[in-house]
């Protein structure tokens, strides 16, 4: 646990430098993660398309355990996940915990390479 709290940390330092301003949390940092994926860059999101990124970005990050996978790509270019094996049941310290290592491992694979 104390790896993975130093893990995020130093994440959060990197974001930090990228973009002038830390992320509050796991929340923001999701949040970030579906706009880079969507790859559309910066710019107005609804309320609903907001959600829809942080989706994205579970989705994403979960991918890496074989939880879920890319389906394809909507003509809007938003992409869509299919759910291929349940998420193990932890509770919601454990999920935070999942959820953190493999944003970390995103970040690390796939945008500061």
């Amino acid at each position: 646990m104390e790896n993975l709290s130093h893990e995020w940390e130093l994440l959060l330092d990197k974001l930090e430098q990228s973009l002038g301003k830390r992320p509050a949390d796991l929340d923001s940092v999701l949040f970030l993660m579906g706009v880079q994926e969507l790859g559309k860059g910066h710019q107005f999101f609804t309320k609903e398309q907001k959600q829809d990124l942080m989706h994205i970005a579970i989705c994403k990050a979960l991918s890496f355990s074989g939880i879920y996978e890319l389906e394809g790509i909507d003509q809007d270019g938003w992409p869509h996940w299919k759910l291929v094996q349940q998420l193990p049941f932890v509770n919601i310290v454990e999920q935070e915990k999942l959820m953190k290592a493999h944003v970390i491992e995103y970040f690390d694979k796939e945008v500061f390479v």
